[in-house]
């Protein structure tokens, strides 16, 4: 991944969200932008699925913030508890850690948060310099 100052300069616009978390099509962040107690509205993808009407709307509700570590938040429509960790492996490297805690009949499969980072690492490898 890139700096960690790219990767947090990415994360902390909400509208970006949509980017990378799959299932969310966009996002709507109250004043707060990325702070604890923050309420956003999110908008699925307009998509049916088994489990899903298309342009399903929600809630995110942001949980915790560590400015450059951290960022966990809950979608609790979905009944989904996510934390974002991050840390500098080098000065142009960053290690990201997603923990995704789902019930077992929700739904989702194991590959979730695996796509979740595939998607970010793409999104902020073409901010990176060269």
């Amino acid at each position: 991944m890139a700096s960690l100052d790219d990767v947090w300069a990415f994360l902390a616009e909400p509208h970006r969200l949509a980017d990378w978390w799959p299932g969310i099509a966009g996002v709507q962040p109250d004043r707060r932008g990325l702070a604890p107690g923050a309420r956003w509205q999110v908008v699925g993808p307009n998509v049916p699925s088994y489990l899903r009407r298309p342009q399903m709307n929600g809630t995110l509700l942001v949980l915790d913030v560590l400015p450059m570590q951290r960022v966990a938040f809950q979608l609790p429509n979905e009944r989904i508890d996510a934390e974002l960790e991050l840390r500098a492996a080098d000065a142009d490297r960053t290690d990201a850690t997603l923990t995704v805690e789902v019930p077992w009949f929700a739904g989702f499969r194991r590959s979730f948060p695996h796509r979740a980072l595939a998607r970010l690492y793409d999104l902020v490898q073409t901010g990176a310099a060269p």
